[in-house]
């Protein structure tokens, strides 16, 4: 039996994540009730979280698990003021290459925390992982930031957008991927996640990264994929997301689903999930979430919803300062106030981890 998680350092617990038994199929109050003697035990809620986290992927279609991915092609190496930028193409899935760009500070100190850089949507099929470069009119350029951090970023094209835009309607294209993907018992979200999925075990292999520091980071679809994956992949310390924290029962209630792209659907999700419950995947490890109280995208009643479901886990399994979830007087946009606190948790969470 796992020690108590009053006698347990984070890292012992978010470390005991990835060791439970895969054939577990028990709910949590089928566990507790087996465990009577130790109700609120770590190992009662990394069991339960191991098994939700399968069956989290369970949902998200047939999955290139058997690929082995060949060694990446370096295109072209840029040098910039504070980085070296490779452009690369992964191999990743097995089914089409994955345009790349990793970007390495300039006297780096190693091992350096490893950051991936999920990509929006927006409407925008052509900008893809160059968003960490250009930024937009919502959310300045993230680059030069995060190279004077010391952060060695990875941030690829997903399906559909960047160099993967395979048709010149890009919003045709994403539909008809999606249905595609279908007909051939696939999910377009499960196959980018696993594309992300993928990417971040690239990056925790780079001689620069510290794999024992590795965040995630996105805006808007970004977001939602920072979060999904950080609750699938324990390997994930720090997770960081912002305007897209999306309670399903409250986007329906509000008549939001339109304000999403076809890829956020995942047949049969809310038999088996709810925004909460997909986020207490990531308990205990820290995790910031910042959204707009005029954002369409993110009805704010449903911001609070999860946020009132979370911190009771963070207290009991962690740390409640490790969660926190924020609503800003703003639309779908980064304010300076939400840079501030994306930078200040990178600070104190990875580079003086």
């Amino acid at each position: 039996m796992l020690p108590s998680i009053h006698r347990m350092t984070r890292r012992q617990f978010v470390s005991q994540c990835s060791m439970v038994p895969a054939g577990l199929r028990l709910g949590i109050h089928s566990m507790i009730q087996a465990n009577a003697s130790e109700p609120d035990s770590a190992s009662t809620f990394v069991a339960y979280q191991q098994q939700r986290r399968e069956a989290l992927w369970g949902l998200l279609g047939d999955l290139p698990w058997q690929h082995q991915p060949a060694a990446p092609k370096v295109v072209r190496t840029e040098e910039h003021e504070d980085y070296t930028l490779e452009r690369l193409v992964l191999d990743l899935n097995g089914v089409e290459p994955v345009p790349a760009l990793l970007l390495i500070p300039k006297h780096l100190k190693q091992p350096a925390p490893g950051l991936l850089f999920v990509h929006w949507h927006g409407g925008m099929y052509d900008l893809g992982k160059e968003q960490l470069l250009r930024g937009t009119d919502v959310q300045p350029a993230y680059a030069p930031v995060l190279a004077k951090l010391g952060f060695v970023t990875l941030a690829i094209d997903s399906w559909c957008f960047g160099e993967r835009k395979h048709e010149s309607d890009g919003q045709q294209g994403e539909q008809d991927t999606f249905k595609l993907m279908l007909w051939r018992g696939q999910v377009l979200w499960g196959m980018m996640l696993f594309d992300e999925f993928q990417a971040l075990s690239y990056l925790k292999d780079r001689p620069q990264v510290d794999s024992q520091r590795l965040g995630v980071f996105g805006m808007s679809m970004g977001s939602t994929k920072a979060w999904w994956l950080a609750a699938l992949d324990p390997r994930i310390r720090l997770t960081i997301d912002l305007c897209c924290l999306t309670d399903f029962d409250s986007l329906i209630a509000a008549h939001g689903l339109s304000g999403h792209g076809i890829y956020y659907y995942v047949p049969s999700l809310l038999k088996q999930f709810d925004t909460a419950q997909i986020n207490e995947l990531i308990v205990p490890r820290p995790r910031l979430s910042l959204n707009g109280r005029k954002d369409r995208l993110t009805p704010p009643a449903g911001v609070e919803k999860v946020r009132e479901k979370l911190l009771p886990f963070y207290r009991q399994y962690g740390d409640e300062r490790d969660c926190h979830i924020e609503l800003f007087d703003c639309a779908h946009e980064e304010t300076p106030e939400m840079r501030r606190q994306v930078i200040d948790w990178m600070q104190r969470y990875l580079i003086g981890a």
